[in-house]
C-alpha cells in the first residue's frame, strides 16, 4: 500500500470517528445543546480533518476510484450503529453490505 492509499484509509477512519461523535452528540435534548456538546464539536473537527486527508489522497488516486472506496464507511457505519447505538442490522442491510464490499473490491482491482 502506498502513502496515498494509507492517507485515504486514514481519511475514512477519521471520518467515521467524527460521524460516531456527531451521532453521540445527537442525544442532547435540543439542537443548540447538541451543537455545543463536546461530542459534536470534536466530531466536526475530525470530519474536517478527514476532508483534508482526503484531499491529500486525491493528489495521486483518481476520483473515480477514491470516492467509491469511501463506501467502506457505509459498512463501518452499519456496524457502529448496531453495536454502539442499538440500531437494527437485518438481512437486507447485510445483503447491501455484501454488495458494497463486492463493488469496492471490483473498483480496487480494476
Amino acid at each position: 500500500m502506498n502513502l496515498h492509499w494509507a492517507v485515504l484509509l486514514g481519511a475514512i477512519v477519521v471520518s467515521m470517528l467524527g460521524q460516531t461523535l456527531l451521532k453521540s452528540g445527537s442525544r442532547a435534548p435540543d439542537f443548540l445543546q447538541q451543537l455545543f456538546d463536546w461530542h459534536t464539536m470534536l466530531g466536526l473537527v475530525l470530519y474536517g480533518g478527514a476532508a483534508m486527508l482526503y484531499m491529500v489522497a486525491l493528489r495521486r488516486i483518481p476520483l473515480s476510484v477514491a470516492l467509491p472506496a469511501t463506501a467502506i464507511s457505509y459498512i463501518a457505519a452499519a456496524v457502529i450503529g448496531h453495536y454502539m447505538f442499538g440500531e437494527v442490522l437485518g438481512g437486507l442491510h447485510l445483503a447491501g453490505i455484501g454488495l458494497i464490499i463486492a463493488g469496492v473490491l471490483m473498483l480496487a482491482f480494476a
